[in-house]
């Protein structure tokens, strides 16, 4: 919620999640017993993560006539930003192997 009031309040073009997620790196870096504190809370919202696919669901459902008519364009951008997505996932997996083998060694 801090990082959609930030994103509302400067006026950027981000999604509020994006400040909200690093504030909470952050904050679990300067103070690591936060982890410990939040850790029942997050455990309730993970076993129940399934709920948070409902609305999108629902939003499915609810604008079946859009793709009905822009199937093929909306597969094609589906699968583009999928393989986006992985490419940039395995590129910062490297990344980040390489900074950890140049410490360890």
């Amino acid at each position: 919620m801090i990082g959609e009031i930030a994103v509302r309040g400067l006026g950027l073009s981000v999604p509020g999640p994006v400040p909200g997620l690093a504030l909470l790196v952050l904050s679990l870096r300067v103070w690591p017993s936060l982890g410990g504190l939040l850790r029942p809370t997050v455990g309730v919202i993970l076993a129940n993560l399934s709920l948070m696919f409902v609305p999108a669901g629902v939003g499915v459902i609810g604008n079946l006539e859009v793709l009905s008519a822009d199937w093929l364009a909306l597969l094609v951008v589906l699968t583009l930003s999928t393989l986006l997505s992985m490419l940039a996932a395995v590129g910062t997996f490297i990344g980040v192997r390489r900074l950890t083998e140049r410490r360890s060694t």
